[in-house]
């Protein structure tokens, strides 16, 4: 994980907790500015009042620290339906569902891979892709999301 990303979490967990919401994770998208996307929820799902309220609090936090040194948008949002995974916890808890992962670097020339997740065991888990089973280390993985077809 990165620096900045620890940081990040270190800084907002107890105070979104504090507001009664699970930190689920926090994502960097490197658009034209850096975009900081927080991702929370609790157990009656998240509206855009929460999104709000949020962001008003973590945002003066992050200004006050000053240690992001580059232009950025600060981005509050439910996990939805594509719920990101981040932590071995939430790879656990989706045991037997469909997921997509994006790998830092190529596995069998490919980036992206769909399948079912089949069993985590340390920082490694298992994917069924169409009937075969694939091996991935956490650290190799660069994003994984539950997927859902309607």
């Amino acid at each position: 994980m990165s620096t900045l990303k620890q940081k990040i979490i270190n800084l907002i967990l107890l105070p979104i907790e504090s507001l009664g919401y699970n930190l689920i994770g926090v994502e960097f998208m490197h658009y034209d500015i850096l975009k900081i996307r927080i991702y929370i929820d609790n157990i009656n799902g998240i509206s855009i009042d929460d999104c709000t309220k949020v962001s008003y609090k973590i945002s003066k936090l992050i200004d006050i620290e000053d240690f992001i040194n580059v232009p950025y948008n600060l981005e509050i949002s439910s996990p939805g339906l594509n719920r990101p995974l981040f932590t071995i916890n939430h790879y656990l808890n989706f045991l037997g569902q469909k997921i997509k992962i994006q790998l830092h670097s190529k596995f069998q020339k490919k980036y992206k891979f769909i399948g079912t997740l089949k069993s985590v065991k340390g920082d490694i888990i298992t994917i069924n892709i169409e009937g075969n089973d694939k091996v991935f280390a956490l650290n190799d993985i660069k994003k994984a999301n539950l997927i859902h077809y309607f």
